[in-house]
């Protein structure tokens, strides 16, 4: 009996197709991200609508209700859509070259196996760069997909396929990452949205009662009404306990995710590690100028890179303490630079009696020490 021939597998699809099919996959996927940006944005664009035209122009009969409620309301709008369009369409930022590799330690990297020669070519990358914070086993913070020491606050997004500077959560209801960036306006945004809906919900209440107590005529505008004000009630509740939570955040200086996994410090984990006091921790996201306070501009303080510390205990094989910085209470916090820090940042630290100018000018030009514990760990 004669055997038959095996058939022969399908020929694998060409690298070019499989390349294609690949980019358009990528696209439908980032049309995608944009429909919870389209859902809010028409929502905005209905109540706009029933509110100025349903509620104010063809409901309302006193004249200077009606002036008053347009005025108010379109302030509110305005500052709301500012804060929103800001906060979807300015770039999260990512590190600086300097935390980037160089083509010969990448080189490097790859032809060396795991152990003390990839611990060598990373401590040589990351001596001089302002680092404190390490992952779980004491190893510098190191991503191997963007081939770059991690700078503290730092983590890489999956959507975004990048490292973004104090990144706090990737949004989908903006469709972006929500960082040092775009922080500050990320909370306007809540701000602001919660007064839109607390705005509509108080003066649209007298005609929703009227709509049960069958007091409005019989037209659609009532209906606009009846819904206007569910949604604005129902919105200004998981509003109020979001931007809530985001103001303890900026209270303790954490991010979302400095929430679920507190920093790692040389020393030991210290959840409150980057906490400076109320004071210091609201002016590093809205500056020191009042005046840009509740404006969707930016005016944070630093460069995302380095953060002032609060260290309860200083770690000894950390970078050099200055001089000035000496306590006389072992229990008493104290504040380090995180080596070195940009005028904006660093002036924050200037009001604390132990940090001495000459200090300050011993430091300056130096970025940091070298640490022997560097061992390259993936972290996102």
């Amino acid at each position: 009996m004669r055997c038959g021939k095996m058939a022969a597998p399908p020929p694998p699809p060409p690298a070019g197709a499989a390349g294609a099919w690949g980019g358009v996959r990528r696209r439908c996927q980032r049309l995608l991200y944009w429909v919870p940006v389209l859902f809010i944005s028409s929502i905005l664009c209905w109540s706009y609508y029933a509110y100025v035209t349903q509620l104010c122009l063809l409901t309302m009969t006193n004249i200077g209700e009606k002036v008053v409620c347009l005025v108010a309301y379109h302030i509110f709008f305005m500052l709301f859509v500012w804060s929103y369009w800001k906060t979807i369409f300015t770039l999260p930022m990512n590190p600086s070259k300097e935390f980037h590799l160089s083509y010969s330690d990448k080189e490097s990297l790859e032809r060396e196996p795991r152990g003390e020669s990839q611990q060598e070519v990373l401590r040589r990358a990351a001596k001089d760069l302002p680092i404190y914070t390490r992952t779980m086993s004491g190893a510098i913070r190191y991503c191997d997909r963007c081939h770059l020491v991690k700078p503290d606050r730092c983590h890489h997004c999956s959507v975004c396929d990048k490292c973004i500077l104090k990144m706090d959560h990737h949004c989908p209801w903006v469709n972006n990452c929500v960082g040092f960036s775009n922080y500050k306006f990320f909370l306007l945004f809540l701000a602001y949205s919660l007064l839109y809906c607390l705005f509509i919900a108080a003066t649209d209440l007298q005609y929703f009662i009227k709509f049960w107590t069958n007091g409005l005529p019989d037209t659609q505008a009532k209906f606009h009404i009846m819904f206007l004000f569910f949604a604005a009630a129902m919105f200004s509740v998981s509003l109020s306990s979001l931007f809530g939570y985001h103001c303890w955040l900026v209270s303790k200086n954490k991010s979302t995710l400095e929430v679920f996994r507190a920093p790692i410090f040389r020393h030991r984990t210290d959840k409150n590690g980057f906490s400076l006091g109320f004071s210091k921790n609201l002016r590093q996201v809205f500056g020191d100028e009042k005046k840009y306070w509740l404006l969707p501009v930016f005016s944070s303080l630093g460069d995302g890179c380095s953060f002032p510390t609060c260290l309860v205990n200083q770690d000894p094989e950390q970078a050099s303490t200055p001089s000035g910085l000496n306590s006389t209470s072992k229990n008493e916090n104290h504040l380090f630079p995180a080596k070195p820090l940009r005028d904006s940042q660093s002036h924050l630290l200037t009001d604390t009696p132990s940090w001495s100018e000459t200090s300050g000018k011993a430091e300056k030009g130096k970025v940091g020490m070298s640490n022997p514990a560097l061992t390259m760990e993936n972290e996102t």
